[in-house]
């Protein structure tokens, strides 16, 4: 079983990763206290240890709240992204078993067939989908640039506001995604993340401007 602290932290970033917990709320040690049934020294520091991670904000004699973001700290975020995991993809290619192939191909076709109606479910399955393919790229500090970065849009991120165009884009990406990975042409998957972000930017706040 896990230590108070961490199944704190993870069931808070799960909600948060989720949207359960929108960005902007506030994080009351008492009331998480009491709806975690723990005390407040783990709540606290499961809060510092998401503080560390860019989920959740601490501020002076104000206590926590979940990270949010400007327009213009989103497209400095967007920038780092399309600098870094278009890296990734390409370096994950090579090193992708049949295995994760496999279940690469299954969370990116089960996103598809879904079609965005069950939005809980496709947050879920994009956060691991893209997790995926940093893991395997196999450098840990890449990874841990690329979290921020990732937790940062996937908790703005509201995919009830993508139109259906552009839904239909972002999961059809997934599916080339693999289709790359398979063919071994880590150009061609990183081509496809970078449309993939380009077009996740332009849904949430607007590409350049």
């Amino acid at each position: 079983m896990l230590p108070a602290v961490e199944q704190v932290a993870q069931s808070l970033r799960d909600e948060i990763l989720s949207g359960a917990i929108a960005s902007g709320t506030r994080l009351g040690e008492a009331e998480l206290a009491t709806r975690l049934s723990v005390s407040r020294t783990p709540i606290r520091e499961a809060l510092s240890r998401l503080a560390a991670e860019g989920l959740v904000e601490l501020q002076p004699n104000r206590g926590a709240r979940v990270a949010s973001w400007t327009k213009e700290q989103l497209q400095e975020i967007f920038e780092l992204r399309l600098r870094l995991e278009p890296y990734a993809v390409r370096q994950a290619v090579p090193k992708l078993t049949d295995d994760k192939l496999a279940e690469l191909d299954e969370l990116a076709e089960t996103m598809l067939r879904g079609g965005g109606r069950d939005l809980t479910q496709l947050v879920d399955l994009n956060r691991r989908f893209h997790g995926m393919f940093i893991e395997a790229a196999g450098s840990q500090p890449l990874a841990g640039a690329l979290k921020n970065v990732t937790h940062a849009a996937v908790v703005h991120q509201n995919f009830a506001v993508y139109p259906p165009d552009a839904m239909a884009r972002s999961l059809n990406h997934h599916v080339e995604m693999v289709a790359a990975a398979r063919a071994g042409d880590g150009d061609w998957a990183e081509a496809v993340m970078r449309a993939h972000l380009y077009n996740a930017r332009a849904t949430m706040i607007g590409g350049d401007r």
